[in-house]
């Protein structure tokens, strides 16, 4: 009964993702590592023994055991490729943000320099000469 549940549970992530990807709410880089969980729990449920058979030809007493390894190996992995994501999305960020204020310092040079031409120097760009 456990593995049908698990079957099941695998089954709707894998459609949850499948259908986030169609919506475009979930970009394919990161729908790759919910597929692979989802497969991978698929094939689990599937074939139970698979699990103590790995864990014996790897040396881990519980399968369990490995089970939770592999699991915090791939959060770590998640972890730092989100790190990495963000450093990028920082420095991207910081290159706009300088890069927004140097435009802005242009057209204030240009609105002065288009003010400074206007006969009286009116201030008001909405006055005609």
């Amino acid at each position: 009964m456990p593995n049908i549940a698990a079957f099941f549970l695998a089954l709707a992530i894998v459609g949850l993702v499948a259908e986030m990807l169609r919506r475009k709410k979930l970009r394919e880089k990161y729908a790759i590592w919910w597929l692979v969980v989802g497969i991978a729990t698929l094939v689990l449920a599937a074939f139970p023994q698979l699990l103590d058979y790995v864990a014996q030809a790897v040396g881990v007493q519980l399968p369990s055991n490995l089970l939770f390894i592999l699991s915090i190996l791939m959060l770590l992995g998640v972890c730092l490729h989100l790190s990495w994501e963000i450093s990028v999305v920082e420095e991207e960020t910081r290159a706009l943000a300088e890069e927004v204020a140097i435009l802005r310092i242009q057209i204030e040079r240009i609105n002065e320099v288009m003010v400074a031409g206007r006969p009286g120097g009116s201030q008001d760009p909405e006055v005609e000469p």
